[in-house]
């Protein structure tokens, strides 16, 4: 069979590079067989980009509105954010990996090859040019609106402790020193359905996945009896690239723009169940880091299984010891002096594995970009993990 070639044309022709139109009808014909006029749909903004700059527009009066008002950021975070917060989760969960963390790593390829193509295809003119930074501006707007109509009004809404009735305030040594007591008892009580390894940590006895489950069910069964925060069936998926997340001290993040919970799991065994909770918190649209600490502290010491029960007690016992070794070191020693040798040898072993990654470049960058992002949302910034400690105190206080 004969077969036909195509007809090179100006039209057809693949040029070296676009031109503007004017310049294209001044050439002569050879020149024009390999140079073409750029198109004209290249020199207007696509209707796509006008949509997400209109959707922009309003959820920046949204974020307004949540910032304004705590009942109306309590109503849109729970009946509008929800539903965009279960959608994402919907698209993403079936994801085997972080599609967030996928996202972040491809940001450099993507912005190269963004200037590579707009050199050579599209920015022949100033006109092109600003179209082109238009459509990519499109993409960080509806960043934004995802952000904004998804979980911003989560920092602006009223307080956990209002919502489950605590009366939260300045704590005192004294209270500090009770409450540590208290967590003490229960840890120790649990160290006893515990395994350690030679090097001193605890072993979760069971995969992620299971962990998923069980914390899963136990959110479903905390939705039950409180409105305020929403049924997902989320799903909290590794960091790759956890040793990294290690050196800028993340041990999970929340990717609002794919509803993914991400885990660092480079660190031990029993930060993991906590740590998976507090983003399933975030998750479930408690966005206030404190608040999110003590959710996943309510979540794994209501669970059945005993490591993460265990893990719940631990990391809330930190932030308490810590605040009260600042506050009257003799009383911290004398709280600590008690805790089992297995669980003493345990915050060893977390002591020397932390000095790896204690003192980065990468954590003082992180932690920079970290504390502004929260402050920018009305939070006193990184300092705010550390703010559990005053509902700790609170829920002991108002416990039978």
């Amino acid at each position: 069979m004969k077969q036909k070639s195509p007809k090179t044309t100006p039209s057809s022709a693949e040029p070296l590079s676009p031109i503007h139109a004017g310049e294209y009808a001044a050439l002569s014909s050879e020149a024009r067989s390999v140079y073409r006029p750029v198109p004209k749909k290249y020199e207007r903004l696509p209707r796509i980009c006008l949509f997400l700059y209109g959707l922009a527009l309003v959820s920046l009066i949204i974020y307004i509105a949540a910032s304004l008002s705590p009942s109306f950021a309590d109503f849109f975070n729970q009946h509008i954010s929800s539903v965009g917060r279960s959608f994402l989760n919907l698209l993403t969960a079936w994801i085997p990996f972080s599609l967030g963390e996928f996202c972040v790593w491809m940001l450099p390829v993507v912005l190269v090859l963004s200037v590579i193509h707009a050199v050579r295809r599209r920015c022949d003119t100033w006109k092109s040019a600003l179209v082109y930074l238009g459509i990519l501006f499109s993409v960080i707007s509806l960043l934004f609106s995802l952000f904004s109509l998804n979980f911003a009004a989560g920092y602006r809404g009223t307080g956990l402790d209002e919502k489950l009735g605590l009366h939260r305030q300045a704590v005192s040594a004294d209270e500090l020193y009770e409450t540590a007591e208290m967590l003490r008892e229960e840890i120790n009580r649990e160290t006893e359905q515990i395994l350690y390894a030679e090097d001193g940590f605890s072993v979760m006895p069971y995969s992620l996945e299971t962990l998923n489950r069980k914390l899963n069910d136990t959110y479903a069964r905390f939705c039950e009896d409180h409105d305020f925060i929403t049924h997902v069936n989320g799903r909290v998926k590794p960091v790759l690239v956890s040793e990294a997340m290690s050196y800028m001290h993340i041990t999970g993040v929340y990717s609002f723009f794919t509803g993914e919970a991400n885990l660092n799991v480079n660190f031990p065994d029993y930060t993991l169940p906590f740590t998976a909770a507090h983003e399933m918190a975030h998750q479930r649209g408690i966005a206030r880091e404190d608040e999110a600490n003590f959710m996943a502290f309510l979540i794994c010491t209501s669970s059945d299984d005993p490591y993460i029960r265990y893990s719940g007690y631990l990391n809330m016992y930190e932030y308490v010891a810590s605040a009260l070794a600042r506050a009257d070191y003799d009383a911290f020693r004398m709280v600590s002096a008690h805790l089992n040798l297995e669980v003493r040898g345990e915050i060893t072993a977390y002591n020397q594995f932390f000095k790896t990654y204690e003192n980065s470049t990468a954590s003082k960058v992180s932690g920079t970009v970290n504390n502004s992002y929260l402050q920018s949302q009305g939070t006193p910034g990184t300092k705010s993990y550390g703010m559990v400690v005053d509902l700790a105190v609170a829920y002991y206080k108002a416990a039978p």
